[in-house]
């Protein structure tokens, strides 16, 4: 029984069959029919379909040879690989037979095309191209395959851009220790955890005692700083190793002349309990926060111009070492009373080495997370998330002035910290104006105003004139009648339990700590 072939597909037909059983396609009349032996033919409308298709694909490459667009024109071929193509066949001529009547043949239907594609075919050029071997291939197993660009319109991460802030550390809550519990540092010596004496989401305080292996020797008077091993405590920890040596310190003491320089010296360092980090330090008094507190008042000029000539010694220092506080505000702030009052800047968590190798760094806002440290007291450059530098410690050092003796600041009270940065950039372009609205009626400090309008109109990575700012202080602190020499005059201070009757000078309580923390001292 003779049998026919369908043009379309080259299935198998029975001479009686109109319709092709495998693609559907209407068959011709049997006058038109093609014989078997004339099956491989292609018909006029294949023809059609291939013509169709080649100058929409040559359209898509581009300025590709013309060869690379001949793999789809129809030859003449044996009936096996024309039976292993029918279903892409198929499918290319409903896509091309879909827009004949388009001016210019384009495919369509379930080809999709992303945006990049859409340029290309206006003429951009910015498909891949391959080889020959693999364009045929392509274009063979599927048109689409052939339509992919180069890269994925998928934005990059903005986290690679130069300029971007980097990613929040969010440090986990500290939980406490029970008291009496013992922990070890790194030379082997153990400390009692006695009393918790203050607590915050990332650190604990904790007043210590050493055990040695006497019964009845215990040494008193330290604290001990507790928080996440992989926290903030880190970077302190870091930096008192580096920049705050007892060797270094002592020997900035004698080639500065100064009887007292507030850092304090870490007599032990530790690990507890494999995710907690502590710090040991001496006893250094009470939190200049904690005073005004008790105080419930504000304080007196003369105080507060006591109080920041002795922390810009310390910043001095630091400075000279090439680090910054970057997070100066009262609960950082210790007060030692005694025959005289030592002032100690602490919290380092924060300590930016701004100069690496002598080399300031750049300026580039976003290049940190922005609003770090306190944000009532930091600086308008760690607002913009810019690395901070020795303006931005002596900025903040003004505005902890100011809240002291005045009280609240005209952005004590807002809670947004992008509206603060707003109010800081108003004022820092005019202090007249911030001074004024923070003294009110009260006649505007002479030492105020000269020191606040020098450390405003500090450029980024200028070096401050550190003699002529403490010059300013020491001179209206004489003029007042006070003098660097005497205790603060805190007139309700409660003073904790340690004896401070006698404070001995800070070079000898720097030769202590170097015998006591040997480690530090390499």
């Amino acid at each position: 029984m003779p049998f026919h072939f369908c043009s379309q597909c080259g299935s198998k037909l029975q001479p009686d069959f109109k319709f092709c059983p495998s693609c559907g396609e209407k068959l011709p009349c049997p006058a038109d029919e093609c014989g078997p032996g004339n099956s491989p033919a292609v018909s006029q409308k294949e023809a059609a379909t291939a013509s169709l298709v080649r100058p929409s694909l040559a359209s898509v490459r581009g300025c590709e040879p013309p060869e690379h667009t001949q793999c789809i024109t129809a030859t003449s071929s044996p009936t096996r690989p024309g039976l292993r193509r029918s279903r892409n066949s198929l499918r290319l001529e409903k896509d091309v037979t879909f827009n004949n009547k388009d001016p210019i043949p384009e495919v369509r239907g379930k080809v999709k095309f992303s945006s990049p594609v859409k340029k290309l075919e206006e003429g951009n050029g910015l498909f891949d191209k391959t080889s020959d071997t693999a364009e045929r291939s392509r274009v063979d197993v599927c048109p689409v395959a052939a339509l992919s660009p180069i890269s994925s319109p998928v934005s990059k991460s903005p986290g690679k851009g130069k300029g971007k802030a980097k990613k929040a550390k969010h440090s986990s809550a500290v939980e406490p220790l029970q008291e009496g519990e013992e922990v070890t540092d790194t030379t082997g010596r153990k400390w009692k955890l006695i009393k918790l004496l203050s607590q915050s989401l990332t650190e604990l305080i904790y007043e210590v005692q050493k055990t040695t292996l006497k019964s009845n020797s215990k040494e008193s008077n330290h604290i001990l700083k507790l928080g996440a091993k992989d926290g903030r405590i880190f970077n302190e920890q870091n930096f008192l190793q580096r920049a705050a040596k007892p060797a270094s310190v002592e020997k900035w003491i004698k080639q500065s002349k100064v009887p007292f320089l507030g850092i304090p010296a870490c007599v032990g360092f530790g690990l507890h309990a494999d995710s907690y980090r502590f710090l040991i330090f001496p006893d250094m008094g009470q939190t200049l926060h904690s005073i005004i507190e008790e105080e419930d008042d504000l304080l007196s000029e003369k105080d507060v111009l006591h109080l920041a000539y002795r922390i810009l010694d310390v910043l001095q220092y630091m400075h000279s070492n090439e680090y910054v506080h970057a997070d100066i505000n009262g609960e950082n702030i210790y007060i030692q009373q005694g025959q005289r009052s030592l002032v100690y800047l602490v919290g380092y968590c924060h300590a930016f080495r701004y100069c690496p190798g002598g080399r300031h760094v750049e300026y580039r806002e976003a290049s940190r997370t922005p609003h770090e440290g306190n944000v009532e007291f930091i600086s308008l450059d760690a607002h913009k998330g810019a690395a901070p530098s020795r303006r931005s410690d002596l900025q903040s050092l003004g505005y902890c002035m100011l809240r002291w003796h005045t009280g609240p600041l005209p952005w004590t009270t807002v809670i947004q910290p992008d509206q603060v940065a707003k109010q800081k950039q108003r004022f820092m372009e005019d202090v007249p104006a911030l001074l004024s609205h923070c003294f009110g009626k009260k006649k505007v400090s002479s030492a105020f105003e000269t020191y606040l309008t020098a450390v405003m109109a500090l450029q980024y990575s200028e070096q401050p004139d550190y003699s002529a700012l403490k010059g300013g202080l020491s001179a209206a602190l004489l003029q007042m009648g006070g003098s660097l020499e005497q205790p603060l005059s805190f007139s309700h201070y409660k003073a904790t339990s340690t004896d401070y009757s006698y404070v001995p000078t800070h070079r000898l309580y720097w030769r202590k700590a170097r015998r006591r923390a040997p480690e530090f001292a390499v």
